[in-house]
């Protein structure tokens, strides 16, 4: 058997077979290469060559050159980098200045060059391509470019608007260049060389051939003369914001704008008196929807069934959008991130004062000027951008598909929208509140989820530089002096800046509840000063219930009061009662006159239509609203909760359609005192920031105000709201009280119901011992009489009282010989017969 030996090493390579061969060499090769490639240096560094002087001078002066290049460039780069960066955190109005300057020095350049003779090939370059574009209009541009500069400096805040015109300003130029293209024959500039292009550059330019060429090849020019003025017409309309069929109502407004300017400004006629009006004259119940026939608006709608007013006329955002009769409807621009809101708009003109005939001569309302303005609007500051950085970048880290599309700054807080992406979920942005509020740097973030009325989610964030909102830019803006109603009141601006007032007529009552120092008091302040303001006291009377003695006692002494101040407990929950046989009492003369509502019973009154009964000297006068506003519930309801509680549940219920109108305010709103029936029964609500989450719940039936930051930061939710809508409350200062209410003293003396005071002083003479327990006692001497049966335990069975409360109730029976004595364990003997009841009561009453 054969076996396989190594082969020596050496032997020749050829007797292994071609293959060996190949791989012999092939190892081999490597080696050759790295060693000539070893053997270069070497040659190299064997034969060094040396550089003359000169050459070395060069070369060390080059990089002498390049060192001082690397160290300028980088000073400058350094220098560049640190003003962008100085750049975008400079303030956004600063920057929007910045490119309105640039605009208009490029239009001063433009005008320069194309104004006056050339004299160099820049100008020429810049003459041959204006006349080559715009043809005879070249000289037009410079102001076109002026105009575009005027608009940024003078309204950056609209840059919808600014997109606007520019497409607005194109059509009609090109109308205009197609024009007069079509004017001079339609040239083209292939026709005949640079004399064609000469002939379009005196006419409409290369826009004005592009415009007008198409058309004039297939169609006359008397066709397309008028296309192109259609064209140019549109641009006009598109500039001023004019749909085609609210052209003839802005063409009025031009001639009333040219013509009527000298008219004085719009005034309150003076309501009369009914001895004093004359046939078939329009009272001031018409013009506020009055009776059958001046209470229905155009469409059939009550003008003044609108319980909240907002500066564009409309509800709230929560409402129906129906407009209200007279006032006319401001759509908002379309916005852009960052968005801004409205500018406000500028106080009206004073207006003629209403005047009051009275036994003192005629009253005068207060000049709103009394009122200070408050602080200008910011429309967006430093700390906005920063915040919206914040949200982004909160957004980013989380990975969700959302963005900040823009904001709106109100007074206090700013609402950042944000826009979800598709298949993305509402709670992955409400699940980060915390993360949020940490990366804002704020505790009060309130989220919205959705913003009522869009399709973004709402993060209302606090201002750090806040707005003052004063009552009396509240009181001159355009709604409030567009509504006349006596009722209407400044309620301060809105998240989006809007000003709101409301109509306390229609509310018909009002809760407003917060913590101590939320603004509450302030907000009382503000009411009772709109009414002042607005109404007269033949309007409006009031009611006013201080139980703490030193909020609303710097409206002691005005005419508007149908009694003076009332600082007692008690005598609150008797005034109350008072107010519900008022009611009653108007309600008797509706019903007997067929009548539904107070405003329908005055008209009727004034126009002289109610005669009294043969054999009546009863005289009809118009009723006034009544006011009633209790400062502290709590007090009331420490003191004596069912009179109160019964009381207020029997105005609320009813007293509507007899012009008296309830105003609460309490800064304890637990359920012992918003009790459910008084909650019930008010349906409009105004809650300022609460201590804790169940308070807040007390007042609105939903979370929120205790998110709010206070100092008049509140949640409004009017009847018929489905969601509170946030606002500054209108601020106003103790000094603008005191010149109102000496004003309004100075015109007219306080005079006093004398049944509210006689009903007060003569109620009750109760004997000191009775003190507080006299409903009790009068129910057990009731139960007692009635039953026949003295007993002690059947007074604690019936009555829910303690053993103690029960045996003070039967010694006060047996001290007026209700019951015997006590008998033991027997039952007391009943003095006083069923029929004796009716007396014994009226004694026990006083």
């Amino acid at each position: 058997m054969a076996t396989r030996t190594s082969r020596p090493s050496g032997k020749s390579p050829a007797k292994g077979g071609p293959g060996r061969a190949r791989s012999a060499s092939s190892r081999t090769a490597p080696a050759r290469r790295a060693a000539a490639a070893r053997a270069k240096p070497a040659a190299r560094r064997s034969a060094p060559s040396q550089p003359d002087p000169i050459s070395w001078v060069f070369i060390m002066f080059g990089k002498l050159l390049m060192g001082i290049w690397m160290l300028l460039a980088g000073a400058v780069g350094s220098a560049a980098r640190a003003m962008g960066q100085n750049a975008r955190e400079l303030d956004p109005v600063h920057r929007r200045d910045g490119l309105g300057l640039a605009v208009f020095s490029g239009a001063i350049v433009l005008a320069a060059l194309i104004w006056r003779e050339t004299t160099g090939t820049f100008s020429e370059i810049v003459n041959g391509f204006m006349r080559g574009a715009f043809g005879s209009l070249a000289w037009l541009a410079p102001i076109l470019v002026a105009l575009l500069a005027w608009r940024l400096l003078r309204h950056p805040d609209e840059n919808a608007d600014t997109g606007r015109m520019g497409i607005g300003w194109s059509a009609l130029v090109a109308g205009l260049l197609g024009v007069v293209h079509v004017a001079h024959g339609t040239p083209y500039p292939s026709g005949g060389g640079a004399d064609g292009m000469d002939k379009v550059a005196a006419a409409g330019g290369m826009i004005g051939f592009i415009v007008s060429a198409p058309p004039a090849s297939i169609l006359p020019a008397f066709i397309t003369v008028p296309l192109l003025l259609i064209l140019a017409g549109f641009g006009v309309l598109v500039i001023t914001a004019t749909p085609v069929h609210r052209v003839p109502e802005r063409l009025t407004e031009i001639r009333h704008m040219l013509f009527n300017r000298d008219l004085p400004a719009r005034t309150r006629e003076p309501r009369k008196r009914p001895a004093r009006k004359k046939p078939g004259e329009r009272s001031r119940d018409d013009r506020e929807g009055g009776g059958e026939e001046g209470r229905e608006g155009p469409e059939g709608a009550r003008p003044y069934d609108t319980p909240l007013l907002t500066e564009t006329g409309e509800r709230a955002a929560e409402h129906s959008p129906e407009i209200v009769p007279g006032l006319v409807e401001e759509p908002p621009a379309p916005r852009t991130a960052p968005v801004e809101p409205p500018a406000p708009t500028p106080a009206p003109r004073k207006v003629e004062q209403l005047v009051l005939s009275s036994q003192s001569g005629p009253y005068t309302l207060p000049d709103t000027q009394l009122l200070r303005p408050g602080s200008a609007p910011k429309p967006q500051t430093k700390a906005n951008t920063v915040v919206v950085n914040a949200l982004t970048s909160v957004l980013e880290q989380f990975a969700i598909d959302a963005q900040v599309i823009g904001f709106t700054r109100g007074p206090t807080v700013t609402r950042y929208e944000i826009e979800l992406g598709p298949a993305v979920k509402v709670e992955k942005v409400t699940a980060l509140t915390k993360n949020i509020a940490y990366a804002v740097k704020s505790a009060d973030v309130r989220i919205l989820s959705p913003i009522p009325g869009k399709s973004a989610i709402g993060v209302e964030i606090p201002n750090t530089d806040k707005d003052l909102v004063s009552l009396g830019d509240i009181l001159r803006s355009q709604v409030a002096q567009a509504d006349e109603h006596p009722m209407i009141v400044g309620l301060g601006k809105d998240v989006e800046g809007r000003t709101i007032v409301a109509n306390l007529a229609k509310m018909p009552h009002l809760l407003i509840a917060g913590a101590t120092g939320a603004g509450k008091s302030v907000c009382v302040n503000g009411l009772i000063s709109s009414v002042l303001m607005r109404a007269t006291p033949d309007e409006v009377r009031m009611v006013l219930v201080d139980p703490k003695r030193v909020e609303l006692s710097v409206y002691e002494g005005i005419p508007h009061l149908i009694t003076p101040i009332i600082t007692n407990p008690k005598k609150a929950a008797e005034a109350l009662e008072w107010v519900v046989g008022e009611m009653d009492r108007r309600y008797d003369d509706l019903a007997a006159s067929g009548f539904r509502h107070v405003d329908d019973f005055n008209k009727a009154v004034r126009a002289g239509k109610l005669v009294p009964p043969p054999g009546s000297e009863r005289v009809y006068q118009p009723y006034p609203y009544l006011l009633v506003i209790v400062d502290e519930l709590a007090d009331l309801m420490m003191v004596a909760p069912r009179d109160v509680e019964d009381s207020i549940v029997r105005i609320t219920q009813l007293a509507r359609a007899a012009g008296i109108h309830l105003v609460i305010a309490t800064q304890r709103p637990s359920v012992d005192v918003v009790t459910g029936l008084i909650k019930a029964n008010v349906p409009s609500r105004l809650a300022f920031a609460t201590s804790s989450l169940a308070d807040s719940r007390v007042i609105l039936d939903q979370p929120g105000a205790e998110k709010l930051v206070g100092q008049g930061d509140a949640l409004f939710l009017p009847m018929g709201a489905s969601k509170p809508m946030r606002l500054q409350n209108a601020f106003v200062s103790e000094k603008e009280i005191v010149e109102i209410v000496a004003h309004c003293k100075a015109q007219m003396q306080a005079e006093y119901r004398d049944d509210v005071t006689a009903a007060a002083t003569a109620k009750k003479e109760i004997d000191e011992d009775i003190g507080d327990d006299l409903e009790l006692l009068v129910q057990a001497a009731e139960l007692i009489v009635t039953t026949q049966f003295g007993s002690t335990s059947m007074l604690q069975r019936k009555l829910r009282v303690g053993f103690a409360k029960a045996g003070r109730l039967m010694d006060l029976l047996e001290s007026r010989n209700v019951v015997g004595p006590s008998e033991g364990s027997k039952a007391r003997e009943v003095l006083v017969k069923p029929d004796d009841l009716p007396g014994l009561l009226a004694d026990l009453r006083g």
